[in-house]
């Protein structure tokens, strides 16, 4: 499967955005999908996973309560709604496919298998 992730810019603290993540190729609805983020200067960290099905999803403590992830399998589509940007959310953020959607492993880099390239977001103080 191939991504490409998009939505990202230049917001104000306390702004919104929605990034969105295409899909190509087969098999979208069996992929375990998640969302990772990658500050300057910083290690790539997990923001967000959804179930293959869409019924399951988990979050970073720092995203909870404030970023919301859906995925529409019918138009092969991942989305990350970022609600009540920081300037600490600014990143470049990319989504992932995780074919195996091993139970527990789903903030882990190692388990997603393909990549998009990266959607950059800042938000300004």
């Amino acid at each position: 499967v191939q991504l490409q992730a998009s939505g990202g810019g230049l917001v104000q603290a306390g702004g919104s955005l929605r990034l969105s993540c295409a899909a190509s190729g087969r098999n979208f609805g069996d992929y375990r999908m998640g969302w990772f983020r990658q500050a300057p200067g910083k290690e790539r960290e997990f923001v967000a996973s959804i179930s293959d099905s869409g019924t399951i999803t988990h979050y970073a403590d720092s995203a909870k309560g404030r970023f919301t992830i859906s995925r529409n399998n019918a138009e092969k589509t991942l989305y990350l709604q970022m609600n009540s940007l920081i300037p600490e959310d600014t990143a470049v953020y990319y989504c992932a496919a995780d074919p195996s959607g091993r139970p527990l492993r789903f903030s882990e880099i190692s388990e997603y298998e393909y990549w998009g390239q990266g959607t950059l977001v800042t938000v300004s103080s």
